[in-house]
């Protein structure tokens, strides 16, 4: 892959950028093989997509002046470098950026300036869905010019008729972060349907969902495969999020499932999502709060399926699997690192299998999935 964005020097961000997609796929086969080196034999074929044309969310910096906007990222002297023709992202989603600049421009939205801190617009990230559907959200200083994006909501909606959510989202102050806490949703519908096979899962403006949806759905396809071979009664998902692996494991012949997140937004979702699968088979109960003081009213589970973030699932829930009487384990990791820390932590269990999904071309990172079971 080529991009003019990188050889130019205004964005660097794809540390591989420039790197044969082939030769970027065994190299982080490699080092992940090697991380895990002591702790994995059998490992399956990589699971690959696009080297282009796979994201399906956008975070950009809004900077520049009103009328004149920049959509991307700052600059070391904090102007902003528009990136709407970026190659990562979806055809759609791509289509979808040079009208939401106009937009920003005809309405008069002010975008953020970050030296000087004055301006309203900081921030716009879009997510797009295998549907073709849109969610937008504006991230503003303050409540400022929210009625201007009000009032404009039917023409934007006129420009992008696939805009099935859009929301304003409040950052106040100066903070290093792309949104805040407090979400305004300006749309009849408040969740972007994420279609996966036989699933649609709802994401709510401030859910986690895997960028790349290619990879994410083998990612969902192959647990739901090992979980299915266990044939389990109960089905504990642990930091389930917006329930990607229950819901998917649930045609493998799951009795129940039990998912547990800290987000009760996503936990929402989760509950939409399984009342629309409406499974015969199978019953859902998703619960909010924290993965290792909800066990205490988790039932006793024939397999745990976890997701953690990338600092993995620490000393007290990796003790409590490891002295707990679950035989099998499947972990979900985007941190090579942390799930080498956490099998070592529980030494009561044996990895069977793994396997290497690139979900991010053109950089270093990796999703890994790993079976495990009792010794």
């Amino acid at each position: 892959m080529r991009c003019g964005y990188f050889d130019r020097h205004e964005c660097r961000s794809c540390t591989l950028m420039n790197v044969p997609y082939a030769d970027q796929v065994a190299s982080g086969d490699d080092a992940v093989r090697a991380t895990l080196a002591d702790r994995v034999d059998s490992w399956l074929p990589s699971a690959t997509g696009p080297e282009a044309g796979f994201r399906n969310k956008a975070k950009l910096v809004v900077a520049g002046r009103r009328g004149a906007p920049a959509l991307g990222i700052l600059d070391a002297g904090g102007n902003g470098v528009d990136l709407t023709g970026c190659g990562l992202y979806e055809p759609g989603l791509a289509a979808a950026l040079p009208t939401l600049r106009e937009f920003v421009a005809d309405i008069g939205l002010t975008p953020y300036d970050v030296p000087t801190r004055n301006g309203e617009l900081k921030n716009l990230l879009v997510t797009y869905s295998p549907d073709g559907e849109l969610m937008v959200r504006f991230v503003l200083r303050s409540t400022g010019q929210l009625g201007k994006l009000e009032r404009a909501l039917p023409d934007l909606q006129q420009r992008l008729p696939n805009a099935r959510v859009v929301t304003a989202n409040l950052l106040p102050g100066h903070r290093a972060v792309m949104e805040g806490e407090e979400e305004i949703v300006l749309t009849e519908h408040d969740t972007l349907p994420m279609r996966l096979g036989t699933v649609r899962l709802h994401l709510r403006p401030a859910s986690f969902f895997q960028t790349n949806t290619t990879v994410a759905e083998q990612l969902y396809r192959q647990a739901a495969t090992w979980i299915g071979e266990l044939a389990p009664g109960v089905l504990l998902d642990l930091f389930c999020g917006v329930g990607g692996f229950g819901l998917t494991a649930a045609g493998a012949g799951v009795r129940e499932v039990f998912g547990v997140e800290i987000s009760a937004d996503a936990v929402s979702s989760a509950r939409r999502s399984a009342a629309e699968l409406d499974s015969p088979t199978t019953t859902f109960h998703y619960v909010a709060g924290d993965a290792f003081h909800a066990l205490a009213d988790a039932p006793s589970a024939d397999v745990v399926v976890v997701n953690p973030p990338r600092r993995g699932i620490g000393d007290h829930l990796c003790d409590w699997l490891e002295h707990a009487q679950v035989e099998h384990l499947v972990y979900s990791s985007c941190n090579p690192r942390s799930l080498a820390t956490d099998l070592d932590r529980m030494p009561g269990f044996v990895v069977e299998r793994a396997r290497v999904f690139h979900m991010f071309p053109q950089s270093t990172h990796h999703e890994v999935l790993v079976q495990l079971a009792r010794r």
